[in-house]
């Protein structure tokens, strides 16, 4: 794939990922444009007028001093309403449900008094006495008030309608809020009322009103809100009319997408398809409200209630009735509704307009598509400016839309896209221009010695799959017990561990023209005679395994310092290495996008496999058979015939302990004729010889092969009693890589 049609294939699907992500909305995406739009309202929130024809009867915590704790006596209520009645009030709302008998009524309270004949007349005469609740129910009557219900799945009555519907378009019932029952005020109580309406807010994830439904369906009924009903109450309306899809002058193509609006007297008011109508709060302000106790007393003037609409609420903390909005942390509920109220007597409305999310989309995929084909054509400078002007540019339209015309568009997914857009095409041609400039010299050099580097770095077509067959040697090393090293390190230490312990080893190998394949973890693999020719390969790879572990005891030494001066307890490291030499199969391995310079091959297998007994033979190096006869200048002594895993034949392991100093020393000489005879005893199954000659070998050992013998007196211990088959040839099996 060419690098224009991966871009065009990475660029296009970052750019459907944005528009898919948006049309899906999910509750993130939602979030962020419910912040945008809070915002919007604490910047340029609206002023409270006040002469609107809206107030607030607040029960506030100085009306609970005056008048008394609540629940207040029904009476009281009633007495409330007569006066606002008496004062002029188009419309009285209470933002509260009596869905219980009053408690404090003449007959109720009997059943406290002590039983008594003297108070037998009293008490016939105290159940003569009208209850609280017909008391309200009178004043409810001589009045215009509208009580407020609270529908709900567990509710247990369903409100008496006081109102009626008809619809254009679908059936909104389809589309309104749906509720099972209601929870709703005593029958004695709703039946002189004039209204009912719904006080139900629909919670959003961070418990912000922002939206209040206009109407709601329980059972089979649709019912208005609150706010809605006082306002038809106050206009004398009996009927609202419903505006769906379907309707004429509505395109909705055969879709059921929601209500449109909803119709209220005089007033038509735009919504969400479910019905809501988002609120454009104003602060909160004192004006709107007239302390209930006041108006008890009679100490508020005809004109504050006089041709008004009339709320009945509370603000008092304990009464638990507050909510947050985008203004404010705390606000009374009977304020939402008055400030409903307020909105739609005002005109000045906000909604999310219907062509709002298509034209986000569309400005998204345009301006997206312009961007990608920029960056590719001119550069990421170039079009930084472009992706720069588009987001100030869809900042600059969803302010004015929101400004003038009250419409809601979501300016920070639009940006958001945009940025990702343009981040994803930076990032690819950024790869790209660094790939090609540095594909050989900077990416290589991290990996292969110098000399190959700098021959690829000549010949760049050398990059390209496929490989050639050569005979070649070996390295495994590895760190024994890395992980309990590990253990006492944190991650910055670790590495420094590691950094300290490789940067010699490669140096070392890369002095004896060896090439470094891999670090894996805490291991390090290379291999010599590729890909330059290297004749004397084997002899060069003893020379560096030689180097590696004596470069082990001055690493040893300088970090048992390091922690003795931290105070820390130090355990020496130890490392095992494993070699072997043999026909591997070299070359650049890999896909045609991605490859490296390694080696495969069954000599590999090898190697890595002899790296692995270093440790059951506690020895620094093992080396394989095909080394030992093609590296003569170095001692070695040979370990077992193994049989290592993977493999069903048998190959002899040796240990690689010196250099020619050491093969020619006198001492070894005597231990390698001595070793070989105890090995040959030990293959015939001389199990007395056998045993007797390691001990001489022991004794006569002065390269550190203890846990060999030790290791061959436990196979003998074992042999005397499981003798084995007469076919045994010696080898044994090894239990692990």
């Amino acid at each position: 794939m060419g690098p224009r049609l991966l871009y065009v294939l990475i660029l296009g699907t970052v750019i459907a990922a944005s528009l898919l992500l948006r049309a899906w909305d999910p509750t993130p995406v939602a979030r962020l444009r419910s912040l945008v739009f809070d915002a919007y309202q604490r910047v340029d929130p609206p002023k409270f007028n006040p002469d609107l024809p809206v107030r607030i009867v607040d029960i506030d915590e100085d009306s609970l001093k005056q008048v008394g704790q609540w629940p207040w006596p029904r009476t009281l209520l009633a007495e409330l309403v007569d006066r606002l009645a008496a004062n002029g009030a188009a419309t009285i709302g209470f933002d509260m449900v009596f869905p219980e008998p009053d408690r404090l009524s003449p007959a109720n309270a009997l059943h406290y008094w002590p039983k008594s004949d003297a108070l037998a007349g009293l008490r016939e005469e105290v159940e003569k006495l009208p209850s609280n609740d017909e008391v309200l129910a009178e004043a409810i009557g001589k009045a215009s008030v509208v009580l407020g219900f609270i529908a709900a799945p567990q509710g247990t009555s369903i409100p008496e309608a006081k109102a009626a519907f008809s619809f254009a378009g679908d059936d909104p019932k389809l589309f309104a809020p749906f509720y099972s029952g209601a929870t709703a005020s005593l029958e004695i109580l709703q039946k002189p009322a004039q209204g009912a309406g719904a006080l139900n807010w629909i919670p959003e994830h961070d418990q912000i009103v922002r939206r209040m439904p206009m109407i709601v369906r329980v059972g089979d009924a649709l019912y208005p809100s609150l706010a809605a009903d006082v306002l038809r109450l106050g206009q004398g309306a009996s009927t609202y009319i419903v505006k769906s899809s379907g309707a004429s002058g509505e395109m909705a193509f055969g879709e059921h997408t929601g209500i449109i609006s909803i119709k209220i007297g005089e007033f038509e008011v735009p919504t969400e398809a479910h019905g809501q109508m988002w609120i454009r709060f104003s602060p909160h302000s004192k004006g709107r409200y007239l302390p209930a106790w006041k108006v008890l007393k009679g100490e508020i003037r005809r004109d504050d209630v006089e041709g008004r609409i009339v709320l009945i609420g509370t603000s008092a903390p304990g009464l638990l009735d507050i909510r947050a909005t985008p203004l404010e942390a705390a606000v009374p509920g009977v304020e939402l509704h008055a400030q409903v109220v307020e909105q739609i007597i005002q005109g000045a409305f906000l909604q999310r307009p219907d062509f709002a999310t298509a034209a986000e989309l569309l400005y998204i995929l345009l301006l997206g598509s312009l961007i990608a084909f920029l960056i590719y054509r001119t550069g990421a400078l170039g079009s930084a400016v472009v992706v720069a002007g588009a987001i100030v540019a869809v900042i600059g339209i969803s302010w004015y839309a929101f400004k003038s015309y009250g419409w809601l568009v979501d300016p920070i997914y639009p940006a958001i896209a945009l940025t990702a857009i343009y981040l994803a095409g930076t990032v690819f041609m950024f790869l790209r221009t660094e790939r090609e400039r540095n594909r050989v010299r900077n990416a290589f050099s991290h990996y292969m010695a110098p000399a190959l580097v700098e021959r690829l770095a000549d010949d760049p077509s050398r990059l390209k799959l496929g490989g050639e067959t050569r005979d070649m040697t070996l390295l495994f090393s590895d760190v024994r017990g890395f992980t309990t090293i590990s253990e006492g390190l944190d991650a910055e230490e670790l590495t420094r561990f590691l950094n300290s312990l490789f940067t010699p080893l490669s140096n070392i190998i890369l002095e004896e023209q060896g090439t470094i394949d891999k670090f894996m973890g805490d291991a390090v693999m290379a291999f010599w005679n590729a890909p330059l020719d290297d004749s004397a390969h084997p002899t060069h790879a003893c020379n560096a395994a030689l180097r590696i572990m004596a470069e082990m005891e001055t690493l040893n030494e300088r970090w048992r310092e390091e922690a003795k001066a931290k105070g820390k307890p130090y355990k020496p490291v130890k490392l095992g290495i494993g070699l072997n030499t043999g026909v591997c199969c070299v070359g650049n391995l890999g896909s045609e996008t991605r490859f490296d310079y390694s080696v495969i091959g069954d000599n590999v297998n090898i190697a890595s496999r002899l790296e692995g007994q270093s440790k059951t033979y506690d020895v620094g190096t093992v080396v394989g058979e095909s080394t030992t006869a093609r590296a003569p200048g170095f001692a070695f002594l040979e370990l077992d015939l193994l049989k290592v895993k993977g493999k069903t034949e048998a190959t002899r392991a040796f240990a690689l302990v010196g250099d020619s100093d050491v093969k020619n020393s006198k001492k070894f000489i005597e231990l390698n004729d001595l070793h070989q005879k105890f090995l040959a005893r030990y293959r015939a199954q001389d199990w007395e010889a056998a045993e007797t000659l390691s001990r001489k070998c022991e004794k006569l050992n002065t390269v550190h092969l203890e846990r060999v013998y030790e290791l061959y007196r436990e196979r003998i211990a074992h042999f005397r009693q499981n003798p084995p088959p007469p076919d045994w040839d010696g080898a044994s099996e090894a239990l692990t890589k």
